[in-house]
């Protein structure tokens, strides 16, 4: 706290940037100000006025930084782009935007294409969004390629024809086959203009435009373009037709409603262009229960239209904001033209931004039954199986063993790990079978192996890293469940049970999940546990149980499909094991090699013509 203080007094009476960092020297806090000495000072200050969230921050800062502007507005650019870059912990953030898909249209490419991404990169290509979904981004993009017979291949098109035939889009008339040579290029560039008014919500100015088009294809004689023309009309129009008039003097404008829950608030966005509601989108702020509706609103119009492809020219929300101002100005630059931020008391816009509160209230009721319903399937099970199993405290980590194999050969076996009721994947792990001889089935003796060498790997992990002072639960295989399930009845149980007493690990709770009538087992009970077929207990322990066979099945399918390709190639002359192996990640599977030509199979990394021909020629005999 010294060190701050001293840092405190050197603070310059000038716009800027603060970052304020943990001891770890994590980014945790990042803001701007109009004077750096007032703003950072206040938060070291009597902490009577602040929130909660703002106090939990202030004790967790060790450190800060700042950054020099000159002026407000380069401080609000700049502190948009190191939230979306460090996405620190007490900034109101909206939800990562990797969940938010963009739609993109390849315009550096001599003949664009319209794709799906997650990421907008600094480039000269058009994109559109955020959308909340990405299946809301695939029906929009099958939506324009009925509409526009734009390209959907990646081939290298360069304004030469590509050798080869036109793909089947072409000949469905989904196509204008650039790939051959078939449509001009300024005629093509006219169609992808046209593609981004269609997702800039500019639908009348593109049905002005195409009635041009048909006149002049009718005019010319060209009845058959005319026609094409005249459907993409007619779709254009049944869109139109679908979107609501919701303002009378159709401006371009962006309607925002907001409502907070317990833990985070929920954005709603209309967009309404010409007048008319072209779509809507909710969108998710966490870490927002401590913070007041206004500094709410402020976080998310800065993080939206930072990276949103369109700025209106209105934007009505629900209440003034302190820097709508300043905001206004950015958002005019970034626009080219004026932009107003407006919260509107009465009349037609004060209804439109009620719709849009209601509606973000209703997404806001589903999210929450929706996360109430999940926490019952996953911590609201896990307390119901402690008190079916009688356990001293609810088990936060379970792992689950599985055995799998075809008639003894390529024995495998899966361990799957649960937290919290879902599912950690970074901890599964897979185990070979050693100690079996191939061909001869033996579930008990594999699950001894399996459960034995992860134990003793786990305790020979908490030996090491206790010797060197570090917390034992950091490992790989130190960190032990709060329970074992097994994949199996009494035997499997019991064959489990005996090496875990035998390395003095018997005390961790295990039961086993018998597959015919789903009965649970534990030790030193002849009878089943009684868990109710309906109870989210049993549910849990099923989708663990299942979570083991599939990943158990996986593994012994992929090492049963390269053993046995293994074994056919082995009896090929002049296919030794690294060719095997390399003709197997080329081609997969055998079928594949049969059917691959000598100039395919000459192709593999260490293959020749002669070993090639011997490939076709033993598959040929």
């Amino acid at each position: 706290m010294t060190s701050l203080q001293e840092k405190l007094k050197t603070l310059p009476d000038n716009p800027g940037v603060y970052i304020m960092k943990d001891r770890d020297n994590n980014i945790i806090y990042i803001g701007k100000a109009i004077s750096l000495k007032n703003r950072v000072r206040q938060y070291f200050q009597s902490s009577r006025n602040h929130t909660p969230k703002v106090r939990a921050m202030v004790s967790n800062i060790y450190d800060f930084e700042y950054i020099l502007t000159d002026s407000e507005m380069e401080a609000l650019i700049l502190e948009c782009n190191l939230i979306k870059k460090h996405r620190p912990k007490y900034n109101i953030l909206l939800k990562d935007d990797k969940h938010y898909p963009y739609i993109k249209v390849t315009t550096e490419e001599g003949y664009p294409r319209v794709l799906m991404v997650r990421r907008i990169s600094k480039d000269k290509n058009k994109y559109f969004g955020p959308y909340t979904s990405s299946r809301a981004v695939r029906e929009t993009i099958e939506l324009i390629k009925q509409i526009f017979p734009i390209r959907s291949c990646n081939r290298n098109i360069d304004g030469n024809a590509v050798k080869g035939r036109p793909c089947l889009y072409y000949h469905m008339g989904k196509c204008l086959g650039p790939c051959q040579g078939n449509v001009d290029k300024g005629e093509y560039d006219e169609m992808v203009k046209q593609i981004c008014k269609f997702l800039d919500g500019r639908h009348e100015d593109i049905i002005k435009e195409l009635n041009v088009e048909m006149e002049k294809a009718s005019e010319g004689l060209q009845f058959e373009k005319a026609a094409l023309i005249r459907d993409r009309i007619r779709a254009v129009e049944q869109i139109m037709e679908r979107q609501k008039i919701i303002s009378t003097d159709m401006e371009d404008k962006d309607i925002l409603g907001f409502v907070q829950g317990k833990d985070r608030c929920i954005a709603q966005v209309f967009f309404v262009r010409k007048g008319k509601l072209i779509g809507s989108q909710h969108y998710i702020l966490d870490d927002s229960k401590d913070s007041d509706l206004a500094e709410v609103m402020t976080s998310f119009i800065k993080q939206f239209y930072l990276v949103s492809s369109f700025i209106p020219r209105e934007i009505l929300i629900q209440q003034p904001i302190d820097e709508s101002d300043l905001i206004g100005r950015w958002l005019s630059d970034k626009r080219g033209s004026k932009v107003n931020i407006h919260a509107p008391v009465r009349g037609e816009k004060k209804k439109l931004v009620n719709l849009a509160i209601k509606n973000a209230q209703d997404v806001l009721e589903n999210i929450e039954h929706q996360m109430e319903r999940e926490k019952a399937r996953t911590e609201g099970a896990s307390i119901e199986l402690a008190e079916y199993l009688g356990l001293d405290s609810v088990p936060y980590r379970i792992e689950a063993f599985d055995i799998s194999h075809i008639q003894g050969t390529d024995t495998v076996a899966s361990m799957v790990v649960f937290e919290g009721g879902k599912p950690k994947k970074k901890d599964y792990r897979r185990f070979k079978i050693k100690s079996l001889q191939e061909g001869v089935p033996n579930d008990f003796a594999s699950m001894i192996e399996v459960v034995g060498r992860r134990f003793r790997r786990g305790l020979n992990e908490r030996r090491e890293l206790e010797s060197q002072g570090k917390d034992p639960n950091y490992g790989k295989f130190s960190r032990f469940p709060d329970l074992i399930l097994i994949d199996g009845g009494k035997g499997q149980l019991n064959s489990a049970m005996s090496v875990l007493r035998e390395m003095g690990m018997d005390s961790i709770p295990i039961i086993g999940l018998a597959e015919r009538f789903e009965e649970v087992y534990v030790p030193f009970k002849s009878d089943p546990v009684v868990i109710p077929k309906d109870s989210n207990a049993l549910h849990l322990l099923e989708r663990i149980r299942d979570e083991a066979h599939r990943f158990a099945i996986t593994y012994h399918r992929s090492l049963h499909g390269k053993n046995n390709l293994r074994s056919v190639l082995e009896d090929i002359p002049g296919i030794g094991p690294k060719r095997r192996i390399a003709l197997f990640n080329r081609f997969g599977s055998i079928d594949a090699i049969k059917k691959a030509s000598v100039e395919e199979l000459c192709e593999v990394p260490g293959m020749n013509k002669t070993a090639a021909q011997s490939i076709k020629e033993y598959f040929e005999l």
